[in-house]
């Protein structure tokens, strides 16, 4: 069938708006892209808090630390007890040789660093400032500062930097 102009161009978008084909080579990724950009930021602007949040766990990044990981979560591995209320979470970190067991309750932390060493240990927290926990020769640290929030330790022990996996209190 013809269209209007009687050329038999029933391609779509030419034949309903009075153009020619669609042509990719024509169309701008980069130009739609900002356009898009702008109207989320109008329409749908980003929390300062979560800026802030996102802003504070970059500048506690360390490039030379390394990450301890998770290899004991009592949320997810150990047994409920009945009958027990607000218990402890109790979590082992592990990088290389060295290990992290920390109890968590409302209250704070308390935990130890195996094998012991003298060693530094910050609590680290979202828009909160880091709280240094001073640890005994044995490795034992205790801390009366609740981990709210998303929460993370960094252990510094001779030249090594060591920072614990992300949490959730």
């Amino acid at each position: 069938m013809d269209d209007a102009s009687g050329t038999g161009d029933m391609d779509g978008v030419g034949a309903l708006s009075g153009e020619g084909a669609f042509d990719e080579g024509e169309f701008d990724d980069g130009l739609l892209e900002e356009e898009l950009r702008q109207a989320a930021a109008i329409l749908d602007p980003l929390p300062t808090a979560l800026h802030q949040l996102a802003v504070d766990a970059y500048v506690l990044h360390d490039m030379d630390a390394r990450i301890a990981e998770l290899e004991f979560d009592s949320l997810v591995e150990a047994l409920p007890v009945r009958g027990t209320t607000d218990v402890p979470r109790m979590l082992t970190f592990r990088a290389g040789e060295l290990t992290v067991d920390v109890e968590v309750t409302g209250d704070g932390l308390m935990g130890q660093v195996l094998p012991p060493s003298p060693a530094r240990i910050e609590l680290l927290g979202g828009p909160q400032a880091v709280t240094p926990v001073p640890v005994d020769d044995l490795g034992r640290f205790t801390s009366d500062t609740p981990a709210a929030g998303p929460f993370a330790l960094r252990l510094r022990t001779g030249g090594e930097v060591i920072v614990t996996e992300w949490l959730r209190a």
